[in-house]
């Protein structure tokens, strides 16, 4: 839609944050807009359909937590159908390259680690999450790996205070016609402002200025639910300045996970959602999902600086390591079978600058301090300001559902 010059309410961000802001404030009496840097709604989640056989989820993937995740009655009420199998990451790995004697003994190792990770939180101890790593186990290298795929970044870069307050209830569930079309569909009700990039949020005066690509326009309120990294980086501006606000998503930055899908021939020949990795004793590995819902491909998932590496090395470079490392798995005929469809690069994606936030080691406070409103005018969501469900798409869309609460509350006399 295109832009007016005012609104009662204006929602920075059509991500599943900005969305879930808007469906709570719909009926409410108030005029509402969204207003999207990309051409498309959806933010980190985005499906795409890698070829006539594949579809692909470039972002989020998975209904974490599904039997407490808010997408879950969503889907069924949009008619999507779900996927309730138990995910293949707790398998024994497909081939020989992790023998299962060595799956139980890694399995062992990061159980207990994660037990340290407690009971130090449980003595509000805010240290990096590394510290608690057994001194000299030979499974510490791949433990950092999972950290790298969970939080997007590295143990030493990790609040133990903050990675102990994610909620996980071990349900995990898919959508078979993609996450991200899914929050697609949710979305399209929603009066947002495609191609329309927010730069100035002016709260100095009575109504709010807010300065875009496609002009100005004016707001009573305003929800942020922008990723922290743009926060940090003041990629949006606020006049006057909230450094409270810069200081929290600092301490909150976006990690780094990417994904790739390779073509596979002869798909027939593998196992529907196998799981494939090595015990490579390093952190600068892939892990890899064979026929995710029975389709002729693997995805392969990086993270971290390892990830972050890959991305600076240009397009492709995901499909190649991907490649390697499964030829080095499966054997060197395996390579003739793959081919590119299609990768992630959250890292380079100027709208976004990474995957999902992680509070750094001290900073486990810093989720509460970008969640509070600013003189009842400013309101802030998204999935680094969720208490529990940071990371993860429905921890987004609950934070703007707080959000849009706190706006109608802020309205009342």
């Amino acid at each position: 839609m295109s832009l007016p010059s005012s609104v009662d309410v204006a929602i920075i961000g059509a991500g599943a944050a900005g969305l879930g802001a808007a469906h709570a404030l719909a009926g409410s009496g108030l005029s509402v807009i969204v207003l999207e840097a990309r051409s498309r709604i959806g933010g980190r989640s985005w499906t795409v359909q890698a070829s006539p056989e594949v579809t692909f989820d470039v972002g989020c993937g998975w209904l974490h937590s599904a039997d407490k995740n808010s997408f879950v009655p969503i889907a069924r009420q949009l008619n999507f159908e779900l996927n309730t199998d138990l995910p293949p990451w707790s398998d024994r790995a497909f081939g020989d390259a992790f023998p299962e004697i060595l799956r139980q003994d890694f399995v062992r190792a990061i159980d207990q680690f994660y037990d340290r990770v407690s009971e130090a939180a449980e003595q509000g101890e805010d240290a990096p999450a590394s510290r608690y790593l057994e001194p000299g186990n030979r499974w510490n290298p791949m433990i950092d790996a999972v950290s790298t795929y969970v939080n997007g970044c590295e143990l030493d870069q990790v609040s133990a205070l903050d990675m102990e307050a994610y909620e996980d209830t071990y349900f995990n569930w898919r959508v078979r016609a993609g996450y991200g079309a899914l929050i697609a569909a949710y979305g399209a009700p929603c009066p947002v402002a495609l191609n329309c990039n927010v730069t100035l949020i002016d709260h100095s005066g009575q109504r709010i200025r807010i300065e875009t690509s496609q002009g100005t326009l004016t707001a009573d309120k305003v929800i942020v639910t922008v990723p922290t990294n743009l926060i940090a980086d003041e990629a949006i501006r606020f006049s006057p300045a909230l450094p409270a606000k810069v200081d929290a998503a600092a301490g909150l930055p976006l990690g780094v996970d990417d994904k790739v899908t390779l073509a596979l021939e002869d798909a027939e020949a593998f196992p529907k959602e196998g799981n494939l990795r090595g015990a490579n004793m390093r952190t600068a590995m892939g892990t890899y999902h064979i026929r995710p819902f029975g389709q002729p491909c693997i995805e392969g998932f990086f993270g971290g600086s390892f990830a972050r590496e890959l991305e600076d090395a240009g397009d492709g470079a995901f499909a190649a390591q991907g490649i390697d490392e499964i030829a080095g798995f499966l054997g060197n005929d395996i390579r003739r079978k793959l081919k590119p469809l299609y990768e992630s690069r959250w890292a380079h994606d100027p709208f976004a600058r990474g995957s999902y936030s992680h509070a750094l080691p001290g900073y486990a406070g810093d989720r509460a301090v970008l969640a509070a409103p600013v003189d009842g005018r400013l309101f802030f969501a998204g999935e680094a300001t969720s208490p529990n469900f940071f990371t993860t798409a429905h921890g987004a869309r609950d934070s703007g559902e707080r959000a849009a609460r706190e706006v109608l509350a802020s309205n009342k006399p």
